[in-house]
């Protein structure tokens, strides 16, 4: 295996540094947009009087700079050509959301609410897989271009890391389902176009099979957002919804009847791989500033960089950046070359080691930087923030050593689950880096 980023790759990156000097740095710039990234960020960001939600400023700024992304080429590079995009596998995406992030906070990639001028699109890869064809051509083009999106509501109130036992249910009618229920942290539920509702339809609690997916719209009779609820970090869009007697016909039935946990595990092993490389980045943009940092910083006449006790905590987070990085590169390309399916270990274990590393690198970098590592006039404070939820949400740092034991252990395997045969999307995504190369 040959190591080395390869030439199309390197030569993309240079492509969208280029765009976003030439392109988003203004856009960040101007009608003081800087707002949304300097000391006054989370107060910009936020609609303080509207629950606590993403500002309409905001997210107008984000929908600019993907508008100007996608006219570029560059918003949809990780679809299908079939879908506007150039078939960017789980290794480029890895390499330019670690790129991305190790450049620090800005417009070109937001990791609090997952934009960046490469779209990540997880939502449009299950549309692809587990959509029907109605629902595929309905929805397809406008989520390709970041103009709708799906929520994702699968945790309860009283369930957590335990779907298997949600208490949320569809019951059949004449003519299609009735939804009762309640969800908890159901993200970017205040701009979304359909929630994916996970609902126990049959089988028994704790059982696995018997939980289905369904486009629920949101104006739907019954559907009732009780809050948002304000976090570590802000604005939130994680959404307390209550489902009472919620009507939807069969169309809306997402994927196949009683195996909706299917679709969730899609999703996370999708997902995580990319989270733990930008965690990875935001790791490395910490470790960066601490070390320029301490070479500049002349507390008692000379750098803080002679210390020792400043020197070695930065050379064990540079360790464990390094071999984390080719990690993740080697899971992402496993994952291209066999399916997400089939290192499911690998990926819980590039996932929950990214986010502890970024947690500590931004700590670390406080440290370094003192008093004003500590304010807002750096971004450590909000990195920290921010990647801390990662060690909780999509699968806690207990649940992925959980997953690696059951692995490690012979009480799970590795490999495409029933009803997962022919992938749409990821073969002709495939076949087009077989091209490329």
């Amino acid at each position: 295996m040959d190591y080395r980023i390869p030439e199309y790759l390197q030569n993309l990156l240079n492509e969208l540094d280029e765009f976003i000097e030439r392109e988003i740095r203004p856009l960040e710039n101007e009608n003081d947009n800087i707002r949304f990234f300097d000391h006054r960020r989370e107060y910009a960001r936020t609609d303080w009087d509207n629950g606590g939600v993403p500002h309409p400023d905001w997210e107008a700024l984000l929908a600019e700079a993907k508008r100007r992304a996608d006219k570029a080429g560059f918003y949809r590079a990780q679809l299908p050509k079939h879908l506007g995009g150039s078939g960017l596998g789980n290794l480029d995406m890895a390499v330019i959301r670690d790129h991305f992030a190790s450049k620090g906070l800005g417009l070109h990639n937001d990791l609090q609410n997952e934009h960046s001028i490469v779209g990540n699109n997880v939502g449009l890869m299950l549309l692809m897989n587990y959509g029907s064809e109605a629902q595929i051509d309905e929805w397809k083009e406008k989520i390709a271009a970041g103009e709708a999106h799906f929520s994702f509501g699968i945790t309860e109130p009283d369930h957590g890391s335990d779907a298997t036992h949600m208490e949320t249910t569809a019951t059949k009618t004449d003519s299609g389902w009735v939804i009762n229920g309640e969800k908890m942290w159901n993200s970017g539920l205040h701009t979304a176009d359909r929630d994916i509702v996970f609902a126990r339809t049959h089988g028994e609690p704790g059982s696995a099979e018997g939980i289905t997916a369904f486009l629920v719209p949101l104006d739907a009779p019954g559907v009732d957002i009780l809050e948002y609820v304000w976090t570590f970090n802000m604005p939130t869009d994680h959404a307390h919804v209550r489902f009472t007697n919620v009507e939807v016909d069969e169309t809306q039935l997402f994927g196949e009847l009683g195996r909706g946990l299917q679709i969730v595990q899609h999703f996370f092993n999708e997902n995580r791989i990319r989270q733990a490389a930008s965690s990875l980045g935001a790791a490395q943009y910490c470790i960066n500033e601490s070390v320029e940092y301490a070479k500049e910083r002349k507390p008692f006449g000379k750098p803080l960089a002679v210390n020792q006790a400043i020197q070695f905590p930065l050379v064990d987070l540079q360790a464990r950046a390094s071999m984390l990085r080719s990690f993740i590169r080697e899971t992402a390309w496993l994952m291209d070359q066999d399916g997400a399916f089939t290192v499911s270990d690998k990926i819980s274990m590039a996932n929950y080691q990214g986010n502890r590393l970024v947690c500590e690198a931004a700590d670390q970098a406080m440290q370094v930087h003192g008093g004003m590592g500590y304010s807002r006039k750096k971004p450590f404070e909000h990195i920290y923030r921010h990647h801390r939820r990662y060690r909780i949400t999509e699968g806690a740092d207990e649940i992925q050593m959980r997953r690696i034991a059951g692995y490690m252990f012979g009480f799970m395997s590795q490999r495409n689950p029933k009803g997962v045969t022919t992938d749409t999307y990821k073969t002709q995504a495939d076949s087009e880096a077989t091209q490329r190369a």
